[in-house]
């Protein structure tokens, strides 16, 4: 697999070499595997949608995935998350793990009960998105039980964890839920449950999470908020009680901006999000709810992110939001890392917006390429 993508990006010819697909303009940053540019996806997003389609499908295929939202007809659904998929026997789910068998929906290996993830403890503090402002950053000589999901509902392009996919669903044991609650230990402040995603798997996290905060453990949660609005009421329900965050990655506002990067729409993200913003006054600190963007050079630039901003002042401004370095990645290796500029203009733009608390993360990755 991972040679298949190597040579895909041998082959291809540096930005300069290259213009955008739809206007035909060289442009800096831009992604040679999408091959558009920032301009075009919000002047022609019918053209821009059809355009990234394909790419999507591209490297999704590379890791034997469906290239798209399966919706066989009279398929059983599965209702997990955004993607609402529906699967004919022996089909499979956008996440890779959801098939049917029997007429009946399953997991992929048969083991719905046991996650298909690694785990690991990390000594805290650690990088965490929310780390100025979450009670682990405080805990020296504790560590964080780092709950990583091998799945994922997106497909974002640009992904920093990319790597999941490296693991089978069918050859992969997994754990249980009671299994992974055990692994915690005296020295175990908090579990964080990532990914990939766990929306993917939510009903493993959350037994896993019941369990944890049961034991005492601050339960967190980070998560492109495309679960199901139940699951992700009880998500918040734990971290609630325990002491915990949920922390967002909004990858953008426009919806078609994030179907071209990601390969899915935002919508149930930002229903999400703002369902459990109404909860952030139950326990404003530590904060319940944190909201984090991945700057991507050329694409999610200080005007998307004073977009983002402004949806998240209307809901409540004291909401903690990070500004995240990127790093080239997967789909986008050409791009550079985000540029000391560009983080100020999207700082300052949040700010503008009306939120109270802007953080800009990872300022060890900034660059001064554009």
């Amino acid at each position: 697999m991972i040679g298949r993508l190597s040579l895909a990006r041998e082959a291809r010819r540096s930005p300069s070499d290259r213009g955008c697909r739809i206007c035909g303009v060289p442009s800096y940053p831009m992604s040679e595997t999408l091959g558009l540019c920032l301009s075009c996806i919000r002047a022609h997003p019918e053209e821009a949608l059809s355009l990234a389609q394909s790419v999507h499908g591209e490297s999704r295929r590379v890791f034997d995935l469906p290239a798209e939202t399966p919706q066989a007809a009279g398929g059983l659904p599965c209702v997990l998350c955004t993607r609402q998929c529906r699967m004919a026997e022996g089909g499979r789910g956008y996440c890779g793990l959801r098939t049917v068998r029997d007429g009946r929906l399953t997991h992929l290996a048969g083991i719905t009960r046991r996650g298909v993830l690694e785990w690991y403890r990390d000594p805290l503090p650690t990088n965490c998105v929310a780390d100025w402002v979450c009670r682990g950053s405080r805990q020296l000589g504790y560590h964080n039980l780092a709950v990583f999901y091998a799945s994922c509902t997106l497909n974002c392009l640009f992904c920093q964890n990319w790597h999941f996919r490296k693991v089978s669903a069918t050859s992969s044991a997994g754990i249980s839920a009671e299994e992974l609650a055990d692994a915690a230990d005296p020295s175990t402040f908090c579990a964080c449950f990532f990914g990939g995603d766990p929306a993917s798997q939510m009903p493993h996290a959350l037994a896993a999470a019941q369990r944890l905060a049961a034991k005492g453990v601050t339960v967190c949660w980070e998560t492109a908020g495309t679960s199901h609005p139940k699951l992700l009421d009880r998500a918040v329900g734990f971290s609630l009680a325990s002491g915990g965050c949920i922390k967002f990655d909004l990858k953008a506002y426009d919806e078609v901006l994030h179907v071209v990067l990601t390969g899915g729409s935002n919508r149930q993200t930002l229903d999400n999000f703002a369902r459990a913003a109404r909860r952030f006054g139950d326990r404003p600190d530590p904060p319940l709810v944190v909201a984090s963007t991945l700057l991507v050079p050329g694409y999610v630039d200080a005007e998307e992110v004073g977009r983002i901003a402004r949806f998240i002042a209307n809901l409540n401004p004291a909401i903690p939001y990070a500004l995240l370095a990127f790093a080239p990645h997967f789909y986008m290796p050409d791009l550079p890392r985000t540029s000391t500029r560009h983080a100020l203009e999207a700082e300052r733009a949040a700010r503008i917006a009306g939120l109270l608390d802007v953080r800009i993360a990872n300022r060890h990755l900034l660059s001064e390429d554009y």
